[in-house]
């Protein structure tokens, strides 16, 4: 079943075309010289060969791909507070936020808004704020990419299902991931990295870290179970009236770890930090999702296992820009060239595979049927550059 954006649908009142000619198409298993055919806003054909219809886009022998997908991205928060201290409008800072990763090929974003904080801070205003402009916008028509919602709960937050509850109700929410930022576990697990963060990050003396570190286990006591029944218990709900949301554990590191996500009805594993959370994961039928800055840097600015050595493995599914916009299309291209993942199942990485992932079956390649969701791609050495992006077949950037 195609399913229609109503932000995009309404601006296409009449039956329209566009044919891109002398494309390199990245296709499901396998990229192809050819032609693609739009019609109002799917598409519609993908033969061989260059096309002589008039106005055709003449791709000069650029890959054609299909749009990117992205399903873990905080960036919005540096919009909200570009400087420390710096609250900034929501409304410009999601254009902003909207317009930075169209730009980068993204045609349908996940904004993942944080409820909970480890260090319990309330932080659902920040998200509320954030959602009711994005959503302002989308109904003003002036959103490119195509936004859902993911709720990253901090589950060891007092304050977590408070703020969850109202959010939890978006018609946009597909995604809820359960995070645990206990300090000397999962993410946290290295204690010159917990240094390094807590530190110099956090600003904090010798004395404080310590207290920091004693609270966060004392939350973790407390609060995590709760708070891990209260996300999965929502995202269920909304599956059993008819929904979808996908839920996912989070930097998962041991068999515990993983048991622990799995048993909450878990089936995406964000960045899990050792090869053998990520081995329990695919053997589980979890999607792997690993971060494109740590492709790119070849390792983790945490001191967790690399997304290279896991995809030397073949363990990755899904890639993320996280922190890092501009990271997402070169991280797929970065798999195809140091790895044995072929260009197709690399892009597939940062389109089909997440699209999927979180039930949206109408996208993320190139086939008839399909939202003409594309894009137009010069390989310049190693540098991936967008060269146009196209929504439902409007361009976007």
């Amino acid at each position: 079943m195609v399913i229609a954006s109503p932000s995009l649908t309404t601006r296409q009142s009449a039956s329209t075309e566009l044919v891109f000619s002398g494309a390199r198409i990245v296709g499901p298993e396998t990229v192809m010289e050819g032609s693609l055919l739009v019609r109002d806003g799917v598409i519609a054909d993908v033969s061989k060969g260059a096309s002589r219809a008039r106005g055709a886009v003449d791709c000069e022998g650029d890959l054609l791909s299909p749009g990117l997908v992205e399903l873990h991205t905080d960036a919005i928060e540096r919009h909200l507070r570009p400087r420390a201290g710096v609250d900034w409008h929501a409304h410009p800072a999601a254009l902003a936020h909207d317009r930075e990763f169209a730009a980068h090929g993204v045609t349908t974003l996940f904004d993942a808004m944080r409820v909970g904080s480890e260090f319990n801070d309330e932080v659902g205003d920040y998200a509320r704020e954030a959602i009711d402009a994005i959503d302002a916008l989308r109904d003003q028509g002036l959103l490119k990419s195509d936004h859902y919602l993911h709720l990253r709960c901090e589950i060891c937050a007092p304050s977590m299902p408070k703020e969850f509850e109202p959010l939890s109700r978006h018609a946009r929410l597909r995604l809820i991931s359960l995070m645990d930022h206990t300090v000397g576990q999962r993410q946290l697990r290295d204690e010159e990295q917990n240094r390094v963060y807590y530190l110099q990050k956090r600003a904090l003396s010798e004395a404080e870290m310590a207290a920091e570190i004693a609270k966060s286990l004392e939350f973790q006591e407390a609060y995590a179970t709760d708070g891990r029944r209260c996300a999965s218990a929502r995202a269920a709900e909304i599956r059993a009236e008819g929904g979808f949301c996908a839920l996912a554990g989070h930097d998962d590191a041991t068999e515990a770890d993983v048991a622990e996500n799995l048993s909450a009805g878990a089936t995406i594993a964000e960045f899990p930090t050792t090869l053998t959370a990520a081995r329990l994961c695919r053997e589980a039928g979890m999607m792997n999702l690993m971060g494109a800055p740590n492709l790119l840097r070849g390792k983790s600015h945490s001191g967790n296992v690399s997304a290279l050595a896991l995809a030397e493995e073949g363990l990755v599914d899904i890639l993320s820009s996280d922190y890092a916009p501009a990271s997402l299309l070169s991280a797929a291209f970065a798999l195809a060239d140091q790895t044995d993942y072929s260009l197709p199942a690399a892009i597939a990485t940062a389109t089909r595979n997440p699209a999927l992932a979180v039930g949206l079956t109408d996208r993320g390649a190139i086939a008839p049927g399909l939202r003409a969701d594309l894009l137009r791609i010069a390989r310049k050495g190693d540098l991936a550059t967008p060269r146009g992006v196209w929504s439902q077949g409007e361009r976007i950037a």
